[in-house]
């Protein structure tokens, strides 16, 4: 090993208490874009200085605490579907139904989001700390007031949102209307709390975030144990009690989240003293990246609609089913977001520093990490797949269906891994454009059309609807992969 390689190792190892590791990125001098794609062409091997082992601590160093936030942040929902479920499978069904709705009236905010995070990451790879928190305080204005539209047209519309989702009876539709409802009333305050996450992600902070979503799900289930059921002196409010019980955890997110920002020792910092007026460059900014991306949320949301619709026509007991292996698959996710955040955030300051080589190295070693941990998950699936199901519930028929189903979510895993790493990387360089199209041809066409064939015409019923989430996954894992490997993605200005 010669000199300066090992000082730039010895560099990267050692640093102050109490201060972050530096990144490999950073012990490389900024180049020349041209110059560096140049280098790419030629070789695949590591720019000079920096080794696997750096890039695999940098990767981990920021995936595993938002691996745990997620992990976390789903135990808790499951605990949340597993209290409900003991009400029976109407109510299972009733909380699934919200679901869909819900996440297509975050779809504005949560676009936004995504630009904040990719202009924060690129600030902070310029080192211009300034910049990003004004976009931190620009992308909370943006929140508060899409996110306040969206409340009111959540709580007001609610019941028809239900019954448009396929409510089979009643009790369905009354118990999915007053948790949409209650939802809605902590809207604001969980909008507001993924924004502050987003800016921390955007600076490679995923620990703080993983702190305050920790202690808010703690919250969340002991408020479950105590309304869903009326224990303690409580009274027994079941499906409501569990939605309040939600809000509840997402205001003490909401707090612990804004103490970690008002702090002042951290490089994203906001006071309010700051000014919050409207700067319109950084709105324009924030809008270009998060508007495709919003059209990707809405186009991903309205295809669900349609199939999550088309699954609730087989009936409540095969929706409750279905409800229970979206929640388990769920989990699933949280690997290739989990990496996918540490690809988003890397890939931004590689680019902000003009290495679109490193970016490159970033994305590679990130997608290999998330690809053999969803190895794991895939087997965990298949040997276990019958006793998670009957955490759920102790109705056989939806035991033994989701067991069968759950062998083919094995079957999708590197592939979904290997989508959500590079889609996350590509909307880090601000390529938000390619990941909308994408979505468009694989979820609004794909999966609910061939659903519908499977199931109206090929009568193949619940396990139909899932081979369709299959050919989903697939399709869209090979698409994104052409388009990461285009390199496209590395010019674009943000």
């Amino acid at each position: 090993m010669n000199v300066r390689r090992e000082n730039l190792i010895l560099k990267h190892r050692r640093h102050e208490p109490g201060q972050p590791v530096r990144l490999a990125l950073e012990l490389v001098e900024p180049g020349d874009l041209e110059s560096c794609q140049q280098a790419e062409r030629v070789t695949k091997q590591l720019p000079p200085g920096i080794t696997s082992k750096m890039l695999y601590q940098d990767i981990i160093r920021i995936a595993w605490p938002a691996f745990m936030e997620f992990i976390l942040t789903q135990l808790a929902s499951m605990v949340d579907m597993m209290m409900v479920g003991q009400l029976g499978p109407w109510a299972i069904a009733a909380v699934g139904l919200t679901n869909q709705p819900k996440f297509l009236l975050m779809t504005m905010f949560m676009a936004m989001n995504v630009g904040a995070t990719a202009l924060i990451a690129r600030y902070k790879g310029e080192d211009n700390q300034q910049k990003a928190n004004t976009v931190l305080r620009q992308a909370l204005l943006l929140t508060f007031v899409l996110s306040a539209i969206s409340s009111v047209i959540g709580f007001i519309f609610s019941e028809p949102m239900i019954r448009f989702m396929g409510a089979a009876d009643e009790q369905t539709l009354a118990g999915g209307t007053v948790y949409l409802k209650i939802q809605m009333v902590g809207f604001i305050i969980l909008a507001l709390t993924s924004t502050i996450t987003a800016a921390l992600r955007g600076i490679g902070d995923s620990r703080t975030a993983m702190v305050y979503n920790l202690i808010a799900n703690v919250v969340n289930v002991i408020f479950n144990y105590m309304l869903i059921y009326g224990h303690f002196g409580f009274p027994r409010m079941e499906v409501a009690g569990a939605s309040i019980a939600t809000v509840i955890g997402q205001c003490t997110a909401f707090v612990l989240a804004m103490f970690s920002v008002l702090r002042g020792n951290r490089y994203i910092k906001l006071s309010f003293k700051d000014d919050f007026r409207p700067r319109w460059d950084i709105m324009k900014s924030i809008v270009n990246i998060g508007m495709p991306a919003m059209a990707e949320q809405l186009v991903m949301r309205a295809g669900m609609i349609a199939y999550s619709k088309t699954v609730a026509s087989l009936g409540t007991l095969a929706f409750a089913t279905h409800n229970v292996c979206m929640n388990i698959q769920s989990m699933s996710f949280m690997n290739g977001q989990a990496f996918g955040v540490s690809a988003t955030s890397l890939t931004g300051q590689s680019l902000g520093r003009r290495r679109p080589d490193m970016a490159q190295a970033y994305s590679r070693y990130t997608r290999r990490l998330g690809m053999m941990t969803s190895l794991v998950l895939a087997l965990t699936f298949i040997l276990f797949g019958r006793e998670i199901v009957a955490l759920y519930t102790d109705d056989e028929v939806v035991i033994q269906q989701g067991a069968q189903i759950l062998k083919l979510v094995a079957i999708i895993q590197p592939f979904q891994s290997s989508q959500l790493i590079l889609s996350s990387a590509l909307r880090g360089a601000g390529d938000t454009r390619s990941t909308a199209i994408i979505i468009f041809i694989t979820v609004l066409l794909v999966r609910p059309g061939l659903a519908m064939f499977t199931i109206h015409v090929l009568n193949w019923g619940l396990v139909g609807a899932w081979i369709a989430l299959m050919a989903d996954q697939l399709l869209r894992s090979l698409l994104v992969l052409l388009r990461f490997n285009s390199g496209k993605w590395k010019t674009i200005k943000v």
